[in-house]
């Protein structure tokens, strides 16, 4: 079975998705060419291990779909095909979710939208901001507005898109202490590595170095809301995950030791797109071919 998609086409077809509220933040040709990308297989690599052209890896890699070929590449690739094949005919995503005392925020940076959350205590209106986003405003109408008091602000890690409008938001909340990976500390933050953790009320936070993506990427363990949560920066995307950037394997391996091991019912706040669940990831992420 073959569907054929002109380039215009395609580029019209990705903006449509992502700008839908609960859009996967990745489509097939993201998840197979970051799979590429951190074992090392090019193009005529991966053509010549599929018996096809490259001009064929090229267009599935620019969106086009040929789920024979899709599936091929899968295999070599030690993703799940039929998960992917799901992400490809846009059978999933993720539910909606709201929990009370957790607040996501998103704005644009370049043709991205990057997320940043906002997690308080009902008791004392203490809250913690995790990353800036490329906005302030919003975040900052929302603590005035529900007489929040910022104790802390956590980054995930240090990339541009996430830390766009700290200055602005250190200095609107009263300089409260930023925490960051000791491994990508910058002037104004206190370094922190993993095991970390930091309570207010009955919420309580441990951190989690989950490399790979970033050398110093954390995710954030929280406690004390009606479900756990996770804050994982850009480790794992709904259907999909941040890359390798520093390295694949790394990557991977803290993704499964240290965040698809939690409960299924953990709720992960990721850096782009929508929330998602530990059970859904589990279901539907071509990157997890273990979980059936």
């Amino acid at each position: 079975m073959k569907l054929q998609f002109s380039i215009g086409q395609t580029i019209a077809l990705v903006y449509d998705i992502k700008m839908h509220l609960h859009s996967l933040e990745d489509n097939h040709e993201d998840i197979l060419g970051k799979a590429m990308r951190g074992l090392g297989i090019g193009k005529n690599e991966m053509a010549k291990r599929v018996n096809t052209q490259r001009s064929a890896i090229e267009a599935i890699l620019l969106g086009g779909v040929d789920l024979e070929l899709i599936e091929m590449m899968a295999q070599q690739l030690h993703l799940d095909a039929g998960k992917l094949i799901q992400s490809v005919r846009k059978n999933w995503s993720p539910s909606s979710i709201e929990l009370d005392g957790l607040k996501q925020f998103s704005s644009e940076y370049g043709d991205m939208i990057v997320n940043a959350y906002v997690i308080w205590s009902e008791i004392s209106r203490k809250a913690w901001i995790f990353d800036t986003g490329t906005d302030a405003q919003p975040i900052l109408t929302f603590i005035d507005e529900e007489n929040l008091k910022v104790d802390a602000l956590f980054l995930t890690h240090t990339h541009r898109d996430h830390i766009a409008c700290l200055d602005v938001l250190r200095e609107k909340t009263r300089s409260p202490q930023v925490h960051v990976h000791q491994l990508e500390l910058f002037d104004g933050c206190e370094p922190i590595e993993e095991g970390f953790d930091c309570f207010v009320d009955s919420l309580s936070l441990q951190a989690k170095h989950t490399h790979g993506h970033s050398v110093g990427g954390i995710t954030y363990m929280i406690d004390g809301l009606a479900k756990p949560v996770a804050v994982v920066g850009d480790a794992i995307f709904d259907g999909s995950m941040g890359g390798g950037m520093i390295s694949y394997e790394d990557a991977l391996r803290t993704n499964r030791e240290k965040i698809m091991c939690l409960p299924d019912q953990t709720i992960l706040c990721p850096g782009h797109g929508p929330l998602t669940t530990v059970r859904e990831e589990k279901e539907n992420n071509p990157f997890f071919p273990e979980f059936s």
